[in-house]
């Protein structure tokens, strides 16, 4: 099917997007690509989301090597939790750019947002949503009151404690982590039919990640990734839809931690995401508009993903809101990008052009010489510098 053009997009928008400078006529940057090695410090089968922090390293390796290729001069940076020699390793290189691939320290995702923070102290311009949207974010039952706030549908939720506790949802429900992303914690037993499969899917979340479990409606229908490209103005990419045709009779439609990070699983196999869905004109317009408003009321910038469901009655739902999405060479936001022309060098390029747009050449915190010499411990305790944008 081809692809519609998303609601009040600008044709001179989607040119100039396509026609990026050619790559040897690009200015040399340099960036540094920063990602998270906490993976390493337990063992595969101990962390419930080891398999999900492990894959970032392939990931930045592969962004390093797209930025190469676009004349850029990029240094893979571990990030081990260590922000003072984090902080001390950046003066070093003198980035004029990051690109922050950071999606949890010490194995706990609520510290994601902390090297974005680092990163406004210094005066570093980085790739992607601002810290304090990934810490809203990462809050699952707090993206859901933001979109409630702005009339966008989304499954009704509660949050629950312990096992047994009072839930005045209609069954089916969908139990997940309330504070996990990259579907850690769904399991095929996540979705629940009576308040007994309840109780063990809310006890199994409590018990495994020690924090309380979000529970929702849950929205038998299918199921469309929305990726979105672009600051100031986001754009929407080709829709992608989740064939879930090949799970086995018994497997609930959803995408399980399986299904994301064991490859060759029933799971994996079973959820095959498809570009260009067959889909009612309007339909389509209605899914697009519902993840372009959902992105902006959580405040995503630069690149992300909104996964809805489409129920019964023509209604999407937002399920999702992920500023910080793979972006993996093989995943949905380049694949979707690819398929409007975007290759993944360009793609890479793109979120770099979009992180320089922000820097106040004006603003002294952001030379060469300030970032070598970083602010002292006093300066550093001062609120983040504002990043236009």
């Amino acid at each position: 099917m081809t692809a519609e053009a998303p609601p009040g997009a600008s044709p001179a928008l989607e040119n100039a997007e396509r026609r990026s400078p050619s790559r040897r006529g690009r200015v040399r940057k340099r960036v540094a690509v920063l990602y998270n090695v906490d993976y390493e410090d337990v063992q595969q089968g101990v962390d419930p989301a080891w398999e999900a922090r492990a894959q970032i390293c392939s990931v930045a390796a592969g962004v390093a090597a797209a930025l190469g290729d676009e004349g850029h001069e990029a240094a893979l940076v571990e990030v081990d939790g260590d922000l003072p020699r984090l902080r001390a390793r950046l003066g070093e290189i003198e980035p004029e750019c990051a690109f922050n691939l950071c999606e949890s320290l010490a194995n706990d995702a609520r510290l994601e947002s902390a090297v974005p923070l680092l990163l406004e102290l210094l005066g570093v311009p980085f790739t992607g949503s601002p810290p304090e949207v990934l810490s809203l974010a990462l809050r699952k039952d707090k993206v859901k009151q933001r979109l409630e706030a702005a009339g966008i549908s989304t499954p009704a939720g509660r949050v629950l404690s312990r096992p047994g506790e009072a839930c005045d949802l209609p069954f089916p429900l969908i139990v997940k982590p309330v504070r996990e992303d990259g579907s850690v914690g769904v399991w095929r037993t996540s979705v629940v039919h009576d308040a007994a499969a309840l109780a063990r899917a809310v006890d199994a979340v409590v018990t495994t990640f020690r924090q309380p479990a979000l529970v929702e409606q849950y929205i038998d229908g299918r199921e469309f990734n929305v990726a979105l490209l672009g600051h100031p103005t986001p754009r929407v990419l080709p829709l992608s839809e989740i064939d879930f045709r090949a799970l086995p009779d018994d497997v609930p439609h959803i995408v399980s931690y399986d299904a994301k990070w064991t490859v060759g699983s029933a799971d994996d196999l079973g959820t095959v995401p498809i570009l260009h869905p067959i889909l009612p004109t309007a339909i389509a317009a209605r899914v697009r508009r519902t993840a372009t408003d959902a992105f902006r009321a959580v405040g995503v910038r630069d690149y992300g993903r909104v996964d809805v469901r489409l129920g019964a009655t023509g209604i999407p739902y937002v399920v999702d809101v992920n500023p910080n999405c793979d972006l993996s060479t093989g995943a949905g936001m380049a694949r979707a990008a690819a398929a409007v022309g975007i290759d993944y060098p360009s793609l890479a390029g793109l979120l770099v052009r979009y992180a320089l747009r922000r820097r106040r050449v004006d603003d002294p915190a952001v030379t060469p010489q300030a970032r070598a010499n970083p602010p002292s411990s006093e300066a550093a305790a001062r609120p983040p510098l504002a990043v236009q944008g």
